[in-house]
């Protein structure tokens, strides 16, 4: 047998793999970051007193209490039916000039169906200017 010494094989660093990595992780870091679209525009905001306007904003508010009972502007409703609801706040409604925002205020244990059910009912009422009114907690420092 006749052993024969083999020529050392050129060792070399292949680079494509780390290249293509490298690319995959620029492409991540472009797609998933976001911009701040207001740095684009520089304006100056006017300034103004602060003075409280006079003018009050007419509102309609509804409270559900934590047995699902509504009040529309201070006053019960007859019981917690939907169709009551409805036409209650459809008569209310038929009072204002104006369609005014609607303020829903929901006890913290009410039933989440019964302010579900306020909210479609503010919908097919064509109210799409509507908030929920939440207390704000204070800080402990």
């Amino acid at each position: 047998m006749n052993f024969r010494p083999r020529p050392p094989e050129d060792l070399d660093v292949n680079l494509t793999p780390l290249i293509d990595v490298v690319f995959l992780l620029l492409i991540f870091f472009m797609v998933t970051t976001t911009f701040d679209k207001n740095a684009e525009i520089k304006i100056d905001l006017p300034t103004a007193d602060n003075t409280a306007s006079s003018q009050k904003v007419e509102k309609l508010e509804l409270v559900i209490d934590s047995q699902g009972r509504y009040y529309i502007d201070g006053r019960e409703v007859l019981n917690n039916k939907p169709e009551t609801l409805f036409q209650a706040m459809k008569t209310v409604l038929d009072e204002r000039t104006t369609v005014p925002p609607l303020v829903i205020s929901a006890d913290a244990n009410a039933n989440y169906q019964s302010v579900i059910t306020a909210m479609d009912i503010a919908g097919r009422l064509g109210l799409k200017n509507f908030s929920m009114a939440t207390a704000q907690t204070q800080r402990k420092k």
